[in-house]
């Protein structure tokens, strides 16, 4: 009974082992597709915060698809390189020709004309801080 019990264990190892490895003409275990990325990167609009946030790179043997991570990184420099140029030409555009005006006035207007004691910012006469007790 022992014997037959050996060799019933043998057969069956040898014709699992067969199986997985693909002893015969057809495939067992199919080639898998590589994993691609599911959700790119909207192309009609810009980038926003949750589109970067919601981003899952596939995973690959040695990590991540450089492929993929490539054309992530290519993608965020380009959008990041846009809106600089953007910011930089608004911030041109702010300052104009009147630069010199001063900080905080918009370009083609002065500081203002003077309405007397009270009018600018600070504590006015007969608020509640001038008073005294």
């Amino acid at each position: 009974m022992f014997w037959f019990l050996l060799i019933t264990m043998v057969v069956v190892v040898a014709a699992v082992t067969l199986a997985v490895v693909g002893g015969g003409d057809s495939e067992v275990l199919p080639e898998v597709a590589p994993e691609q990325l599911v959700d790119p990167l909207p192309l009609a609009r810009p980038v926003d915060r949750a589109d970067v946030e919601a981003l899952r790179l596939p995973v690959a043997a040695r990590g991540y698809r450089m492929a993929d991570v490539d054309d992530v990184l290519v993608r965020l420099g380009a959008e990041l390189a846009e809106r600089d140029a953007r910011i930089a030409e608004l911030e041109e555009a702010l300052a104009g020709p009147d630069a010199g005006d001063g900080p905080g006035t918009a370009p083609g207007f002065g500081p203002g004309p003077d309405l007397g004691p009270g009018s600018g910012p600070g504590p006015r006469p007969g608020d509640a801080r001038d008073e005294r007790p």
